[in-house]
């Protein structure tokens, strides 16, 4: 039609615009752009040119011949895996625990939070919160030490007390069943206040005028806790469970490895993929299998991050990621 600006001209102008106005922020910013260089830069380095190496789980690697001259395996390294007999048991145990540190944790955590926003007394709140974070900074070299001394058969903390109720000792370290609860328990105590810091964050920045409204009509702590704390924070709690959930296949090695070690015993419920990895990089220098697992574990966390990302789109559009 006469007057009519064809497509093609219109996507150019609009190109055009585009890098003109991206030209104009940078010139404007540069300095503000200049100090994130060296974090892209890192992110850069450590997160997207080891990206290339994933070529290493199709290879029978060979670290004398290096990544080009290595042949190519296909699928067998992930077969070796998912054809293993351990392959269901490490599998279950890290889904199974990290689905109890999550929910544990952010339990704790929210709780934690609502709680310090209630303390009034400035002084007390720094110290409870200083209290209860400093386990985060602690190495798990330090905690593995601290549960050898209440767990033991003989001499231990937690036996001690059994006997003092007439129950008799129990060789906690011969005993598998008992290691999820242990671990988590460690793993919130370890975590949760830490992870409360985000939330009380949430909590800080919702408008007082609320809770003021609802103290003139008559609401009690409780109330205003279950009807303006817990609904405004849902949006940051689902964002966080999306986050974990993405590490979902990926097994708290440095908790479980230095707890527990290398006690075959303990493998039925403490055996997580990390640590089957581990193994089988020290036991039997296979370094494809090793990167195999992990391309695993990532994809399924992408999938299931995706996946969960989707459902929460439809019922609960304001706390998805995208």
């Amino acid at each position: 039609m006469e007057g009519t600006v064809p497509y093609q001209y219109q996507s150019q102008k609009i190109d055009k615009k585009t890098k003109n106005s991206f030209i104009r922020e940078i010139r404007k910013n540069h300095l503000l752009y200049l100090l994130t260089l060296p974090g892209i830069l890192v992110i850069f380095v450590f997160a997207y040119l080891p990206i290339f190496g994933v070529v290493i789980a199709f290879q029978d690697f060979r670290p004398v011949e290096g990544i080009f001259g290595s042949p190519f395996v296909g699928f067998d390294n992930f077969r070796f895996f998912i054809e293993s007999k351990e392959v269901y048991r490490v599998v279950l145990n890290t889904v199974f625990l990290n689905l109890l540190f999550i929910l544990s944790s952010m339990v704790v955590s929210v709780s934690l939070a609502i709680m310090f926003s209630e303390i009034k007394s400035k002084k007390f709140k720094v110290l409870t919160q200083t209290v209860v974070t400093l386990p985060h900074f602690l190495s798990w070299t330090v905690v593995a030490m601290i549960v050898s001394v209440f767990l033991p058969y003989q001499g231990g903390v937690v036996n001690q007390i059994l006997n003092v109720f007439g129950f008799e000792s129990i060789a906690f370290y011969n005993e598998a069943a008992y290691w999820p609860v242990f671990l988590v328990c460690i793993k919130v105590w370890q975590s949760a206040g830490f992870g409360a810091i985000v939330y009380l964050a949430t909590i800080s920045g919702i408008n007082p005028e609320i809770y003021e409204s609802a103290s003139i009509d008559g609401a009690s702590r409780w109330m205003k806790i279950w009807t303006i704390t817990l609904p405004l924070l849902k949006p940051t709690i689902i964002l966080l469970l999306l986050l974990a959930l993405g590490g979902i296949f990926y097994g708290d090695f440095g908790m479980i490895y230095a707890i527990v070690g290398k006690n075959a015993l303990l493998y039925p419920t403490t055996d997580v993929i990390d640590t089957y990895v581990y193994r089988a990089l020290t036991e039997l220098s296979n370094i494809s299998m090793s990167s195999a697992i992990g391309l695993f574990q990532s994809f399924v966390g992408f999938i299931l991050v995706l996946t969960v990302n989707q459902i929460t789109r439809k019922y609960s559009p304001d706390s998805a990621l995208y």
